[in-house]
């Protein structure tokens, strides 16, 4: 018995220590050299960082990013070659072949709060960032949530896409098909009539969905949704599934932004299963 707990624990730290040593060999690659990041490879091509945050404010909340720590991260992708690209522009490179700039990274934001207008859309704009907004129309104007006024500003200023969260923010794996079809189309007509563009995307409340869910929304006139699920996109993945990565507020916001923007790569790689 002895020995066959002796073996187990010595094929752990063997695991470990090859996870630790491919772990070191990928951080220490600068982003424009990595696969991982906007290059192609033999199966699915370049692949697309898609980063999820809600609030950037000064709440001490794990859903608010603080202003700092977003400008900080802002500023990282800047210096170290990533490029933003809106979901118009990804869905254009993988079903059209469109190309796709080094490094491609997308920026989105969900639940169209005040925060994003007042503190994230400045720095975007300094930075030379852009980023997708996902709205739940029935909230704007609210207190703390986005004015169609702003909406606008930013639609036009070629920094900001607004896009579909729905009109309510329910799950739409508690609704009926008449009211799954009522938030998606309600919610994509009235953005469309107030900005006067046409909504391709939503994410999903909650990040709840299924495939006849996913089949509603294609019906509904959307190209793709986003999920809240961990990982990036490329051409093999499924438009109305995009997996997305998520920025949290943390004891180390910086060190935890730079985790997941390294190492969701790393484990797609080395064929860790995404969950």
């Amino acid at each position: 018995m002895h020995r066959i707990m002796a073996r187990i624990i010595a094929q752990k730290k063997i695991l470990l220590l090859v996870l630790f040593v491919l772990a070191v060999g990928f951080v220490a690659q600068r982003p424009e050299r990595s696969k991982a990041a906007g290059s192609a490879d033999s199966v699915s091509g370049p692949k697309v960082i898609v980063l999820n945050y809600h609030k950037v404010d000064n709440q001490n909340h794990s859903l608010s990013v603080l202003p700092p720590d977003f400008e900080q991260q802002m500023a990282f992708l800047k210096e170290n070659g990533y490029h933003t690209v809106t979901p118009h522009e990804m869905y254009m490179a993988f079903t059209d072949g469109a190309p796709l700039p080094t490094n491609p990274v997308l920026i989105t934001f969900d639940d169209g709060y005040a925060d994003n207008y007042t503190y994230a859309y400045p720095i975007l704009k300094k930075y030379g960032m852009k980023a997708a907004i996902f709205v739940i129309t029935s909230l704007m104007g609210k207190p703390g949530y986005l004015t169609w006024g702003q909406a606008a500003e930013m639609e036009a200023s070629g920094v900001v896409s607004i896009e579909s969260h729905t009109v309510t923010h329910g799950s739409l794996t508690d609704l009926t098909d008449e009211q799954i079809r009522y938030e998606l189309t309600e919610a994509k007509h009235d953005i469309e009539q107030r900005l006067g563009k046409e909504v391709e995307f939503l994410a999903y409340p909650t990040g709840a969905y299924n495939l006849h869910i996913a089949s509603l929304v294609q019906e509904a006139g959307y190209k793709g949704a986003f999920t809240v699920r961990y990982g990036n996109m490329d051409r093999a993945a499924n438009f109305y599934a995009i997996e997305r990565v998520p920025i949290f507020h943390t004891s180390d916001t910086f060190a935890s932004f730079l985790e997941r923007l390294k190492f969701v790569p790393l484990f797609e790689r080395i064929g860790w299963a995404k969950n």
